[in-house]
């Protein structure tokens, strides 16, 4: 690592990058920060951002419309863990074009169909722009969320342009996990 590891358990944050902390290690659970945790932790809002299950949507959408299956295969888990998302949530998520948003929130639909926009067309059609202004994201939040997808895409072409982990022509078992209960 070019960079130090920020302190898993500093003791000089503001109140509201103490809370990032907290939510970051909530969301890993006893396995406790990553390395990559401890690197984003040197700007705790990016981290924050880049941990919510509204980013790691990001991932999907771009792993999902560029096949990039190492990406899908190691995210996966992550997405099934976060508190509150459910096999039903995921199954409209691994949908390539999903027609409804079944029982996703407002806010998670705008981001999906948002991403999957940045990830097929580039150009955004204005009014999944708007939707994601009506379902209550601000401009610094909508800022992040293309920011965020934007890199999930770099990295879903980097992937599968170089094979990483050998897995392009290993696809997830995408629709089975109603009936398995796993996801991806």
């Amino acid at each position: 690592m070019k960079l130090d590891y920020v302190s898993s358990s500093p003791t000089d944050l503001s109140a509201e990058d103490k809370a990032v902390y907290e939510r970051v290690q909530k969301r890993r659970g006893v396995g406790g920060f990553l390395p990559l945790d401890l690197t984003l932790l040197h700007s705790p809002k990016l981290a924050d951002v880049a941990c919510q299950t509204t980013s790691v949507r990001f991932v999907f959408a771009a792993a999902l419309i560029n096949k990039a299956w190492f990406e899908w295969k190691h995210h996966a888990p992550l997405l099934e863990a976060a508190e509150g998302f459910t096999a039903e949530m995921f199954a409209v998520i691994e949908q390539l074009n999903p027609a409804d948003q079944g029982p996703l929130s407002d806010r998670q639909w705008a981001v999906l169909r948002y991403s999957d926009a940045m990830t097929k067309d580039v150009l955004i059609p204005d009014d999944i722009f708007k939707d994601l202004q009506l379902v209550g994201f601000n401009e610094k939040e909508i800022v992040e969320i293309t920011l965020t997808c934007t890199t999930y895409n770099m990295v879903s072409r980097f992937l599968v342009a170089l094979d990483v982990g050998e897995a392009n022509s290993s696809p997830p078992n995408l629709g089975s996990n109603l009936e398995t209960g796993q996801m991806g």
